[in-house]
């Protein structure tokens, strides 16, 4: 089987040098991206062992000193480029798995679609839980962890059942795919053998991601966590 990735289009159109530059950095941007996502599956898991676990891991951040300029150098920014140059790679890329169809082309276009779908899950799950954009009873209260991120979970069945797992799935498998394209970007794994282990690792890492998030979507319902932590009882809309 092949071990070529899928061509890349998008070279004539920003030119060589700048394409270089910006395709590196968008790569580089995509480790720190997923060094964050992994971070923080992790640390959402952690609703799994109830109790006060997960609010001392959210303690745990909010207690950083200049936390906004830590979230803006290692997550916003990073996230924020990733983001547009992918879509930009999305819209100029030509998948030709019609007439090649390898499976690294069927993986570069899943790549493509999976970044759509996390694009679409950000935007709902950032502006809904940070900012409450979408109704109140979705924001995310740091002081209450646990009791709203089971709030939110129950505002509407379409959250857990599917929106969430979607974007936790496809999240994951970006982010391995996007390791094991990255090590191949920066020189690392240069013959087909060490492309072959390399996957092995991805592959591992996509599994325990999807573990990690998936038991914190698991956990989120159990009705245990609808005690806040300043003994207020947080009212759950069903739909």
């Amino acid at each position: 089987m092949s071990t070529a990735v899928a061509p890349d289009y998008t070279a004539p159109l920003l030119g060589g040098r700048y394409h270089f530059l910006l395709r590196r950095l968008h790569s580089l941007t995509g480790i720190v991206f997923g060094g964050y996502l992994v971070v923080h599956l992790l640390v959402n898991a952690s609703i799994a062992q109830l109790g006060t676990v997960y609010q001392v891991q959210v303690n745990k951040i909010h207690d950083l000193p200049l936390l906004w300029a830590i979230e803006w150098a290692f997550i916003y920014l990073p996230i924020l480029y990733h983001t547009v140059y992918g879509i930009y790679i999305t819209v100029t890329g030509q998948p030709n798995v019609a007439n090649y169809p390898y499976a690294k082309n069927w993986f570069y276009l899943l790549q493509r679609i999976s970044a759509i779908i996390i694009v679409c899950f950000m935007v709902f799950h950032v502006f809904s839980l940070k900012y409450g954009l979408f109704g109140q009873n979705l924001s995310f209260d740091p002081h209450n962890a646990a009791a709203t991120v089971h709030r939110h979970m129950g505002v509407s069945f379409i959250i857990p059942w599917f929106i969430s797992p979607l974007g936790i799935l496809a999240s994951c498998y970006h982010l391995a795919n996007g390791f094991w394209t990255a090590a191949i970007t920066w020189g690392l794994t240069i013959s087909a053998d060490a492309q072959r282990r390399w996957g092995y690792a991805c592959a591992g890492l996509f599994v325990l991601t999807f573990i990690f998030g998936m038991t914190a979507l698991i956990a989120s319902q159990n009705d245990a966590l609808a005690q806040p932590a300043t003994g207020q009882t947080v009212t759950v809309h069903g739909t």
